[in-house]
């Protein structure tokens, strides 16, 4: 046995003992529908943007409280325009940015300088991650977090979530450990408030939260087709390991949308109102204008559960959306239970 296999099973050994110790704090999640375990009172000067208009979220055992709805990073916008995007997401209490690229990092990173208090703010160098074969040990992605901070000029993100695979398709034992490695170190060098990781393969992502006890966020597909899986759910996964969750594409990839404005802004609150009803999965659409912003905040505010015309409109809208899915995003497809 070489050392390289002794010191993996070495490491893997305290993630068992550290596994021991995590509570169970998400609720209930699963279809939606489900009601939400009654919350613990929480101090709102902690929470960075409140606003009395806007929900929060424990994120897993990070204990952030994250707005319902958050702010996804892909976006064609100028630097002014997402300045205004951002001012629009703190006045309405959204207070989490994703930033899934190297170009999306320093764009949110500029446009938070002088209150980057006000947002949490979200690391991943895609380009440069495990998807990336030259970059599938811990050494290398450190590394890669290094060029981030230093070329944004941030001391740390409050989240390194490191993109893997995708779409779908499940890393090596070894590269699992490699990167549950360089969110460890990550973290204890500061450099990290908190860890976790992005994936498209919904029993990967399973294996690595129950595996790894140090992964404190995921984030993965969720669109309107989505529902709890019948046996097997990462859903119970999540809750078992108090496991923060953020969905992607929740509008699937913009095909939910036709006709319109008007249109499409309801479209898109039945949507948000659909996947706030997990108490499980904060969705975090990538927004181009400052309406909407307005919109998302405002379907949170309105009444969640969807009553039986609007099921109905929703099933009819998202088959359509299903059929229209743009071919580099047929892989939605895999995502239809989580």
């Amino acid at each position: 046995m070489n050392n390289k296999q002794v010191t993996r099973r070495e490491f893997i050994g305290e993630t068992v003992k550290v596994a021991a110790g995590v509570a169970v704090g998400l609720g209930v999640a699963g279809a939606p529908g489900a009601m939400a375990a009654a919350a613990p009172a929480v101090d709102t000067s902690k929470i960075p943007s409140y606003n009395g208009n806007m929900e929060y979220r424990r994120l897993g055992k990070t204990n952030l409280r994250v707005s319902a709805v958050c702010l996804g990073g892909h976006s064609d916008n100028s630097d002014k325009e997402r300045h205004e995007i951002v001012s629009r997401c703190i006045d309405a209490g959204i207070n989490y940015s994703d930033a899934c690229c190297y170009e999306e990092v320093m764009r949110d990173s500029k446009t938070l300088k002088g209150r980057r208090d006000k947002m949490y703010l979200a690391f991943s160098h895609c380009e440069n991650e495990v998807r990336n074969e030259n970059f599938r040990s811990s050494k290398k992605l450190l590394e890669s977090l290094d060029v981030l901070l230093k070329d944004s000029g941030e001391e740390y993100t409050d989240l390194w979530r490191i993109t893997c695979f995708e779409p779908g398709g499940r890393h090596a034992f070894d590269t699992s450990c490699e990167v549950v490695e360089a969110l460890e170190k990550a973290k204890k060098a500061g450099k990290a408030r908190h860890v976790g990781f992005s994936s498209h393969d919904r029993r990967w992502i399973k294996f690595m939260i129950e595996y790894f006890p140090q992964v404190e966020v995921v984030c993965f597909p969720f669109t309107t087709m989505s529902k709890t899986a019948p046996t097997d759910s990462l859903f119970d996964a999540l809750k078992k390991c108090d496991v923060g969750a953020f969905g992607i594409k929740p509008f699937g990839a913009g095909s939910l949308f036709q006709g319109a404005a008007e249109e499409s802004d309801r479209r898109a609150r039945l949507a948000i109102r659909y996947i706030l009803l997990t108490n499980t999965v904060v969705p975090i659409p990538g927004m181009e204008k400052p309406t909407q912003v307005e919109n998302v905040a405002k379907a949170v505010k309105e009444r969640r559960e969807l009553d039986a015309k609007e099921q109905a409109e929703l099933q009819g809208v998202s088959s359509r959306m299903w059929a229209n899915l743009p071919p580099k995003y047929e892989w939605l497809r895999d995502w239809e239970y989580v």
